[in-house]
């Protein structure tokens, strides 16, 4: 890529990053609201904060902030659990296209876990391409192996147990992988990018990769069945990787020119109002996105994130 393209393409996404992080200046928030959470039985040592949302640093460094802000990893985990890590792998791409979750950021997750006492730490995805070339060519499987972490397979259906979706309105019942049923933790980590079905991929769009049958969520009202979807699989922790978007030509996207670099992370144990605040940064208001507003209204989560209480931090 030419210099004067990247560095309009950083300018651009100074731009759209503003959106979240102008508000109520760039520290912190106070707003608090009634927040809406679901409270695990790892919280003793919980953050005050509802979201954080860091800009300006590299994946790994603004995960070491985030973390620390909410309370550090061992308010999510403690000694001897099993962790699953879920990120964005569905895509035989390399990380330079921000079509999978960046690498960089996995690998430092993995290592805050077994900081924090976890006795084993999986990771998959239901990919979309050949799942072995997806795991290796996202640069995710390296990583993991790196920090310790293991790599699951998740090609096949049996690997997938039915687990009824008690409040779903178009999605009753679900096959959902075996990981996520005998986890512990499970901390789910998108990559924000442009979709052309969703508008987004994000915290609940990525628990698409946990389930089986993705294609009856395809015809049978897709942002319903997300909602429906996170209204019965709620992860204790939700990373959006943000530091490459794809603005366009999303999910598998076509080139580097999709990509805009924004260095950014949101943590949240509240899925929908991680999605509310990657939307805003992405440009757009969360009600744009179908199924943020279908979760809201269900009480999945909350998307008014102006009433949370949110540490912004720059670096």
């Amino acid at each position: 890529m030419e210099r004067r393209d990247f560095l309009k393409k950083s300018v651009l996404a100074g731009l759209t990053t503003g959106a979240l992080f102008s508000i109520g200046g760039l520290n912190k928030l106070s707003a608090k609201g009634n927040s809406f959470r679901e409270l695990g039985e790892n919280e003793e040592n919980a953050s005050p904060y509802d979201l954080v949302a860091v800009k300006g640093g590299e994946p790994a460094d603004m995960f070491d902030k985030a973390i620390l802000s909410m309370g550090g990893m061992s308010a999510f985990i403690k000694k001897g659990q099993k962790v699953v890590v879920k990120p964005n792998i569905g895509w035989d791409v390399v990380p330079e296209l921000a079509a999978n979750t960046n690498p960089l950021l996995v690998k430092r997750i993995i290592e805050h876990c077994f900081k924090a006492g976890a006795k084993e730490v999986l990771v998959f995805d239901h990919t979309c391409d050949d799942w072995t070339k997806s795991y290796k060519s996202s640069g995710i499987e390296k990583a993991v192996k790196d920090a310790g972490g293991k790599m699951v397979p998740g090609n096949t259906e049996g690997y997938y147990h039915e687990k009824e979706i008690t409040n779903g309105k178009k999605l009753k019942k679900d096959k959902v992988h075996e990981a996520i049923l005998n986890a512990d933790v499970f901390i789910n980590v998108p990559v924000l990018k442009n979709h052309e079905s969703a508008k987004l991929t994000i915290s609940m769009k990525n628990l698409m990769g946990i389930n089986w049958d993705r294609g009856f969520w395809h015809k049978n009202d897709l942002h319903q069945c997300i909602a429906d979807f996170a209204s019965q699989i709620k992860p204790h922790l939700n990373i959006v990787d943000a530091y490459n978007v794809m603005k366009k030509n999303g999910p598998r996207g076509v080139s580097a020119d999709d990509v805009i670099m924004m260095k950014s992370l949101i943590v949240s144990r509240d899925m929908v109002a991680a999605d509310a605040a990657a939307a805003k940064l992405f440009g757009l208001n969360p009600e744009d996105v179908k199924y943020i507003k279908i979760a809201h209204d269900m009480k999945v989560g909350r998307m008014d994130i102006d009433k949370l209480n949110i540490n912004r931090i720059k670096m």
